[in-house]
């Protein structure tokens, strides 16, 4: 995918108040706030539950059905030094692909002791990522002794509140190590009142990586290695489009990781004819999505409040143009929106 040469990472940067990093969720999930961008693109402050009113019949709501695992183990070498794992992706049963911090990087055939004596084996390295070897199925090691891995800007230790707050209410497919954070605002009460308006819902599954949380570290963002991550594109959720189109409604994304997803099977799966909608697909997308790229699927977007100068930034700028999301993001600073994860959102209404 060609990206627009003349495109800086400064484009993309903006001053936040550490103030606003919301550090806990709101006491109830759709009790946030809501920046709605209408169809001029103008700004209009309001609450989350009044996307009961935004949205129409007939359109239909893609959510990410992932799964967030407890994915962070603590331990140590063989040798004594202390070392965190972070697993990024299963690749079998027992064998995973994982970032390890350590004062000293593992070498192939060190054998590392987490909590409860659990031992794993480093069978070699992918980039910067470590295989590692279980003895035992790493999903029920990690669901009885992993600890859940908060993004890197939450400063608490995740506790039992963080273990059903950071999970979205229609969370499936175990394999994300971050949340789809979007579809956090979303109670299963919320979800049947959008249906009984005729608005419908379907979903996709990407499992999002630790990649999603990697800075840019490159000022020419066309030298920006995107990183990798999973997802699925059923034969259910391509259906669901196609009767949206038929029926004249929007297609709305709920997070970035539904956009990716749904724009990942039309990109690398296909669409089909006239009616931009997905091919049922699966596979590894690294598609990074900037202001230029002409979106195949998706009509509008809720999201939360995005890093400077990160990956989803430029994507929603991509929707909604880089003078337009300068403005929203100046009017949410302004009128003390809460940011990331567990922060408020935005809906970026079609054009």
């Amino acid at each position: 995918m060609s990206i627009n040469p003349q495109l800086k990472l400064s484009d993309f940067d903006y001053p936040l108040p550490e103030a606003l990093i919301a550090q806990h969720p709101a006491s109830e999930r759709k009790g946030s706030r809501l920046l709605w961008i209408d169809s001029k693109r103008e700004c209009h402050d309001q609450q989350f539950s009044d996307l009961l009113k935004l949205l129409k019949p007939h359109d239909l709501l893609v959510f990410n059905n992932t799964k967030v695992i407890k994915a962070r183990l603590f331990g140590q070498k063989e040798s004594g030094g202390k070392v965190e794992c972070l697993v990024e992706r299963i690749l079998t049963e027992n064998r995973v692909l994982a970032h390890l911090k350590a004062s000293k990087a593992p070498k192939t055939g060190t054998q590392l002791i987490f909590e409860s004596e659990i031992k794993a084996l480093v069978l070699g390295r992918q980039d910067s990522l470590f295989e590692l070897q279980f003895p035992d199925q790493v999903l029920g090691l990690l669901d009885r002794y992993g600890h859940l891995p908060l993004p890197p800007y939450i400063t608490h230790q995740a506790d039992a509140h963080d273990d059903q707050r950071y999970q979205t209410v229609y969370a499936q497919k175990l394999g994300a190590v971050a949340a789809p954070t979007a579809g956090l605002h979303f109670d299963t009460e919320m979800i049947q009142a959008l249906s009984s308006r005729g608005i419908q819902h379907t979903f996709v599954t990407l499992h999002v990586g630790a990649g999603t949380f990697q800075p840019v570290r490159v000022n020419d963002i066309k030298d920006h290695v995107m990183h990798s991550e999973w997802y699925e594109v059923s034969k259910e959720a391509q259906d669901a489009v196609l009767t949206c189109r038929q029926n004249g409604g929007r297609v709305i994304a709920v997070g970035t990781t539904s956009v990716r997803a749904l724009e990942s099977a039309a990109t690398q799966g296909g669409v089909i004819e006239g009616k931009r909608c997905p091919i049922a697909h699966c596979d590894d997308t690294r598609l990074f999505i900037t202001p230029g790229y002409e979106f195949k699927v998706i009509d509008g977007l809720i999201t939360n409040f995005h890093l400077p100068q990160s990956t989803l930034l430029m994507l929603v700028s991509a929707l909604m143009g880089i003078d337009t999301m300068k403005q929203a993001y100046a009017h949410a600073i302004e009128k003390q929106y809460r940011f990331f994860s567990y922060g408020d959102a935005m809906f970026i209404e079609p054009k």
